[in-house]
């Protein structure tokens, strides 16, 4: 019995102090941190497609004017 009143002491005392409200920021703060970087990544690799999409039309049509000069 003895027991289960100081858990709820300090439980009341962390509380009343704001260190269990800093607990569940800290832990929000990183799940944010963590959908942001997973968000970036999905975007990096968005982007690197969209390159490599780019550099393949590039190439295609360096060859075909290539291909184009050479029969002339």
């Amino acid at each position: 019995m003895a027991r289960t009143w100081l858990v709820v002491a300090m439980a009341l005392a962390l509380g009343g102090c704001g260190l269990a409200g800093t607990g569940v920021a800290t832990t929000t703060a990183a799940q944010s941190a963590s959908e942001q970087a997973a968000e970036a990544k999905r975007t990096e690799d968005r982007v690197r497609q969209q390159i490599d999409a780019a550099n393949s039309q590039a190439e295609a049509a360096r060859r075909a004017a290539e291909a184009q000069a050479a029969g002339q």
